[in-house]
C-alpha cells in the first residue's frame, strides 16, 4: 500500500519548509536512508531522509514551493499503484513567487532659468543723472535708484561700480536634459529571514530591553594571546578569549544566565554560549555547549567548525539550539559599539565592538591603550541593572587580567 511522505518538523521553531531541490524523481526506486530532497527551514538548509522502501510515485511540491509542517510532499508505493485517493487529499503547495526586476527610463528636461527682471522703457532718472551716465558710459538699466519711487539720482550714478553690480537682464541659461534609470529588484524572503524577522520582532516588542555599556582595556588580552599562540595547537582569536571570559562570568552571575517563561524565570545551571554568525540568508547562532568547561583551544576549534558549517548550511538543529546567552561581535567589521536585540530564549545578549587605540590615564600618566566597548542588552523582566552591571564588572576584570581565566 502506498505511503505518504510529509514535511517533517526539522527545528523547534519550524512551521513550514521550502523544497530547495529534489534529489530523486518520479519513477525512481528508493530505499530507507536515501536522501530525497534538500529542504530550507527557518534555521538552515537540511537533507530530507527517506524511511520508506518502494517507487517514488508522486512529487507534490515543485522545487521552490513551500508547505506547512506535516503537509504531504510525496507518495511512495509499488510501481503503477493507484494513488488517486491519496492525491485528492494532497494540498497544493504555495509556488515560489518569481522575483521582480524593473528598469524604467526617466527623462528630465530642465526649463531655462531666466531673470525676472525686465528693462523699464520709462526709465526714471533725473536729467543730471542721465547726463553723468552718458559721459561715463554707464547703462542706467544697471543702476539702482535711491530717489523717490526708485528714481535714479546723481549720487546713484556717481557711486555705481560696474564690477560690483548684478546683471538685471541676465540671459537665459539652458541646462542639458538628464536621462537616468530608475531600477530595483526584489528577492523572495527565505524561511530563515522570516524566522529572524518574527523572532526578533517578538523579542523587541515583548521584552523590555535596557542597555549597559562598558569600556574594557584589551592590552593584556592581546599580550596573553601572543604568548598562547606559541603553544596552542590551534590559532586562538580574541573572540575565543571573550567567549571563555563570558562563560566564566556567567558561572559567577547565574542571574544573567536565565530565561523568561511567562509565569516563571528559568535559571540555567549549564552554560551554553550562542555565537552569532552572519551567513548569506541572515544570521544563525551556533551554540558552544558547556563553554565554561572547555579550554581555549577547544573553544577555538569548535567555533571555527560551527561557523564554517553554518555558512555552508550544514548545521544540524541541535547545534543551533539550546543557547542560554548570546554574543554578537561586529568589532571585526570596524564597528565601535552597538546594541543588539535579545535572542530568545536568552535574557541577555552581549554586543562587542572593535578594539581601538585610545588615550587613557594610568597612574596619573596619559598612555595609549587598546579599548573595547561592550554593550549588554538585558530583559528587564529577568535582569535588573545591578545584576547586569555586576556581570560586566566581572567580565572586565577577567579580560583585563586574563591569567584569571586559567584558574
Amino acid at each position: 500500500m502506498a505511503e505518504v511522505i510529509r514535511m517533517p518538523k526539522m527545528s523547534d521553531t519550524m512551521t513550514e519548509g521550502v523544497i530547495v531541490s529534489w534529489l530523486k524523481k518520479v519513477g525512481d526506486d528508493i530505499k530507507p536512508g536515501d536522501i530525497l530532497a534538500e529542504v530550507e527551514t527557518d534555521k538552515a538548509t537540511m537533507e530530507l531522509e527517506n524511511f520508506v522502501k518502494g517507487t517514488l510515485l508522486h512529487i507534490g511540491i515543485e522545487a521552490g514551493g513551500s508547505v506547512p509542517v506535516d503537509a504531504i510532499i510525496a507518495i511512495v508505493g509499488k510501481k503503477d499503484e493507484d494513488i488517486s485517493s491519496l492525491l485528492n487529499n494532497t494540498p497544493t503547495a504555495a509556488a515560489a513567487e518569481a522575483p521582480k526586476q524593473e528598469t524604467k527610463i526617466v527623462e528630465t528636461t530642465v526649463q531655462p532659468l531666466v531673470s525676472n527682471a525686465t528693462s523699464d522703457n520709462r526709465l526714471k532718472a533725473s536729467p543730471l543723472a542721465k547726463k553723468i551716465a552718458d559721459e561715463k558710459g554707464i547703462d542706467l538699466n544697471k543702476v539702482s535708484g535711491s530717489g523717490d519711487h526708485g528714481r535714479i539720482v546723481k549720487r546713484d550714478v556717481e557711486s555705481f561700480t560696474p564690477a560690483a553690480s548684478t546683471d538685471s537682464a541676465k540671459q537665459a541659461v539652458t541646462l542639458p536634459t538628464v536621462v537616468g534609470e530608475e531600477s530595483y529588484h526584489e528577492v523572495n524572503v527565505s524561511q530563515m529571514r522570516k524566522a529572524i524577522a518574527r523572532r526578533l520582532s517578538e523579542s523587541k516588542h515583548t521584552a523590555p530591553h535596557f542597555y549597559l555599556t562598558m569600556s574594557i582595556n584589551m592590552d593584556k588580552v592581546n599580550e596573553a594571546r601572543k604568548a598562547i599562540l606559541d603553544y596552542s595547537p590551534v590559532k586562538i582569536s580574541v573572540n575565543d578569549m571573550i567567549i571563555k571570559a563570558v562563560a566564566a562570568s556567567l558561572r559567577k552571575h547565574p542571574g544573567v544566565n536565565a530565561s523568561w517563561l511567562g509565569d516563571k524565570i528559568r535559571y540555567n545551571h549549564h552554560i551554553h554560549v550562542g555565537v552569532a554568525v552572519a551567513i548569506e540568508d541572515g544570521l544563525i547562532v551556533p551554540v558552544i555547549k558547556f563553554a565554561d568547561n572547555k579550554g581555549l583551544a577547544h573553544i577555538s576549534a569548535e567555533v571555527k567548525d560551527l561557523a564554517g558549517r553554518a555558512k555552508a548550511k550544514k548545521l544540524q538543529p541541535h547545534e543551533f539550539e539550546g543557547n542560554t546567552f548570546t554574543i554578537s561581535n561586529l568589532g571585526m567589521f570596524g564597528i565601535d559599539e552597538f546594541t543588539a536585540i535579545i535572542n530568545p530564549p536568552d535574557a541577555c545578549i552581549l554586543a562587542i565592538g572593535a578594539s581601538k587605540e585610545t588615550p587613557i590615564v594610568e597612574n596619573g600618566q596619559i598612555k595609549i591603550g587598546s579599548i573595547m566597548k561592550v554593550t549588554l542588552s538585558c530583559d528587564h523582566r529577568v535582569v535588573d541593572g545591578a545584576v547586569g552591571s555586576a556581570f560586566l564588572q566581572t567580565l572586565k576584570e577577567l579580560l583585563e587580567n586574563p591569567v584569571k581565566l586559567l584558574v
